[in-house]
């Protein structure tokens, strides 16, 4: 799965959105599985958290890709974020503030769908956005120029090397989701009764500037895959591929953290197991 981690500047119209695996369904279930036993442990062992990233365009299936690859999870170690247009209270605060309270405890997993990475996608589309922060140095849309990305991009990365350092394991999934396929998908939303709620305007505003995204999707990558924190793009046509990759990444990866382990009693405790087990047993 190594071939889906960022390493070098990338091409995302050069990358492929379509793989299918074979049985993905059916591996996805063993994977899960282990992921489920390796998020006990950390939880008992309270020295790492999982910050899980999930970007992409409008269908991509992050919602679903959520549901099926974290289903063997003991709700008491994850918490899902769903970040959406920023309330008044968090315009009070910095753009990273929200991201920041929300990140998970050590020995659990924060999943955030759609992340701090909107703060240079939708906005970087829609620079006018950007006021709405009433930033000292903004003033206008011009304002919101290439030293600013710069900067904010600096920030993003200092932000993910200082969690990092506090040990936070960090994974970022851009799920490639191919144009024809999000048509198809956006119909579904609209034929199927039952898929009419998902469905907005906006996701049709928002497909108009596709090609826009797809630079700044591209740049963001590039700019924010670092060893600490590294980006993976995983093809996202076929859906039950796509999770089972992602499902098989953080399994493969977090294995190798051969310090993840079950906490040791203490002495005291565990010298007097078999006393506090005949306590138990000689109970009425």
């Amino acid at each position: 799965m190594e071939k889906y981690k960022v390493t070098s500047n990338i091409s995302l119209k050069e990358l492929e959105t379509k793989v299918v695996i074979d049985d993905a369904k059916k591996e996805l279930k063993k994977v899960r599985k282990k992921l489920g036993k390796i998020q006990d442990t950390m939880y008992a062992h309270g020295k790492y958290a999982v910050l899980v990233c999930l970007q992409g365009m409008d269908t991509a299936g992050k919602d679903s890709l959520i549901r099926e690859v974290f289903k063997d999870f003991n709700t008491r170690g994850i918490i899902v974020h769903s970040f959406k247009v920023p309330t008044d209270l968090e315009l009070k605060h910095d753009y990273l503030w929200r991201h920041y309270i929300a990140l998970p405890a050590r020995g659990k997993f924060g999943i955030f769908n759609r992340t701090h990475y909107e703060n240079v996608l939708v906005t970087r589309v829609h620079p006018e956005y950007i006021l709405g922060e009433n930033l000292p140095t903004v003033t206008k849309v011009e304002d919101v120029n290439d030293a600013f990305w710069d900067k904010r991009f600096q920030q993003i990365n200092e932000f993910e090397q200082h969690i990092a350092e506090n040990g936070t394991i960090i994974f970022k999934f851009f799920l490639n989701l191919s144009k024809k396929e999000q048509k198809e998908r956006l119909l579904r939303r609209l034929e199927k009764q039952e898929k009419n709620w998902k469905f907005s305007p906006g996701d049709l505003k928002e497909r108009k500037e596709w090609d826009d995204y797809q630079v700044c999707y591209e740049d963001a990558i590039n700019r924010t895959s670092m060893p600490h924190a590294p980006w993976y793009t995983i093809p996202a046509d076929d859906k039950e591929s796509a999770r089972y990759i992602v499902a098989k990444i953080m399994y493969d990866t977090l294995k190798e953290y051969k310090d993840i382990e079950e906490p040791e009693l203490d002495e005291d405790i565990l010298e007097n197991l078999h006393l506090y087990k005949a306590q138990l047993e000689s109970e009425d």
